[in-house]
């Protein structure tokens, strides 16, 4: 049997990860990538019509999905929830090249990239959650991702600057972000459980309840869709 030919895309991918610490996400790379991997020129335009900028968007994903491998294997049954938010955190950083990520998110901090590179940030937070076991389906769906990304992307931020040996800085940095979530998280609590402030948050609790999460096999970029009273 013939065995299967390897995706273009990821022959690239693997092409260009030499070029990228020095070239960043580049059309010099992409170039040098066309040239390693063997590719024909015009099937690699086909593939990555954007360039390096379609390969630091599959890098990105790569790192997605072995972190998620990652999270597969590991036993969180006796963590606490935050600490499997931690876990998987630290395994997305650990899932790639942390020049070839600087050069990513060098990339993505571009104004004209930007909003990809928000997109791929709440996809991983989504990604993460998920494999958490959310189930929400309401507008906690949305607060959780967002918080999250608020919390990855300061901690990928400080990890990028971190020389600290076996990133324990990070990981101390990370623990705190965490913690201050939960901080709100206990404020949140204490305002449910007030009688007062539960009459005065009512409208505005009337008006979240009918935000719904998205359905089905969605597209992380899009807005969720909401519910009209009855």
């Amino acid at each position: 049997m013939t065995p299967p030919k390897a995706d273009p895309k990821d022959q690239l991918l693997d092409a260009a990860l030499m070029h990228v610490p020095f070239d960043g996400w580049s059309p010099a790379t992409f170039n040098a990538a066309i040239k390693d991997s063997g590719l024909d020129p015009a099937l690699a335009r086909a593939v990555c019509p954007r360039g390096s900028v379609d390969l630091a968007v599959a890098y990105h994903r790569r790192g997605d999905a072995k972190m998620l491998e990652g999270l597969a294997e590991a036993d969180l049954a006796n963590l606490r929830f935050r600490d499997r938010i931690a876990k998987a955190v630290r395994l997305r950083l650990e899932a790639g090249d942390r020049e070839a990520i600087r050069r990513g998110s060098t990339l993505f901090a571009l104004p004209h990239h930007a909003p990809e590179g928000a997109g791929l940030l709440w996809e991983t937070c989504d990604k993460i959650w998920t494999a958490l076991g959310d189930t929400s389906d309401d507008v906690n769906w949305y607060s959780k991702r967002a918080t999250l990304s608020g919390v990855y992307s300061a901690t990928l931020l400080y990890w990028l600057g971190d020389t600290s040996e076996g990133h324990q800085a990070t990981w101390s940095f990370l623990d705190r972000r965490i913690d201050d979530v939960m901080q709100i998280e206990k404020l949140k609590a204490q305002v449910r459980e007030s009688p007062t402030l539960s009459r005065l948050m009512a409208g505005p609790n009337w008006l979240l309840s009918h935000i719904k999460a998205p359905r089905g096999q969605r597209d992380p970029n899009l807005p969720g869709r909401w519910t009209p009273p009855r």
